[in-house]
């Protein structure tokens, strides 16, 4: 069992981040941030082609994470890969001591740096979790027995903004009946909305880790707003963020006001900072996860 299925199991108020493999064999940003983030989260989501953007393999970078004391997550598309390739991947992983997973339908090819890629999604994000789930157990999932069954931790994600909600749970059953043991949603400020998801899934008896989305300024919640389905960052925030003089330090305390309000609602927090990795430290300490 990996050390993060382990703090799962403890019921610890779980603090997970983000890295972007480098478009490229340079490893001196990725490194950076993984010394930024090493001591103050229980894992680190390592990206897929994240935005449709062709980057360095995950896997690489989970090795390279785990050669430096941290715990990676593996974020794996449903859109790059077919049936083989998904489950030759989950191998490869294994062999090379990656045991958590997050499964992702991941995003449309025509948004990224390669837009006439063909994407595949030969399977989907249930199927995923499914065909891990097999591998585990021993076969593959046409029925062939494994020389060597993998031991895996996998995720999914929810959006709990999404409109109407009912097709969003529906989707989360499937994922928690399919194997997901946690899940990552979308970026949260509205506190009361979330409650009500949480109030809706707990019979699923799943960690779920809030997303926590940096916001910059006030150009990308609007930019967000009208463009990423399910957020919904509120008028105040907005406004907030807009009139400030240091916005750095009034985003980290937005960040820490709502993962304050976070705790004892659910399973831990998902940090998404998008460049602003060097600010994490200071959101936890501010809320009052981490000793000053």
């Amino acid at each position: 069992m990996s050390r993060f299925a382990d703090k799962i199991e403890s019921g610890k108020f779980l603090v997970t981040a983000e890295l972007e493999p480098p478009k490229g064999v340079d490893l001196t940003k990725a490194l950076a941030t993984a010394d930024i983030l090493k001591d103050v989260t229980d894992a680190v989501n390592v990206t897929d082609q994240q935005a449709s953007v062709m980057r360095a393999a995950p896997w690489a970078i989970c090795r390279v994470l785990l050669d430096r004391g941290l715990e990676p997550i593996m974020q794996m598309t449903a859109r790059d890969r077919n049936r083989i390739a998904l489950q030759s991947d989950l191998l490869a992983a294994s062999i090379l001591g990656i045991e958590n997973v997050l499964c992702l339908t991941g995003d449309p090819t025509g948004t990224g740096d390669h837009p006439d890629a063909k994407a595949v999604f030969d399977l989907n994000v249930v199927a995923m979790v499914e065909a891990a789930r097999s591998l585990q157990d021993g076969r593959d999932i046409a029925g062939h027995e494994l020389q060597g069954a993998p031991r895996f931790c996998v995720g999914a994600v929810a959006n709990p903004g999404a409109r109407p909600l009912e097709p969003e749970l529906v989707k989360l059953e499937q994922k928690v009946e399919a194997g997901a043991r946690f899940i990552q949603t979308q970026a949260v400020y509205d506190l009361d909305e979330f409650a009500d998801f949480i109030e809706q899934t707990k019979h699923l008896n799943v960690a779920v880790l809030a997303g926590i989305i940096l916001l910059k300024s006030a150009n990308q919640a609007r930019f967000m707003n009208e463009k990423i389905p399910g957020i919904r960052v509120p008028d105040s925030l907005i406004d907030e963020i807009d009139g400030s003089q240091d916005r750095p330090a009034t985003s980290v305390e937005i960040a820490a006001r709502t993962i304050r309000g976070l705790q004892g609602l659910c399973g831990g927090v998902h940090i998404m900072a998008m460049g602003w990795e060097r600010h994490i430290p200071a959101v936890l300490r501010t809320a009052g996860l981490l000793a000053e």
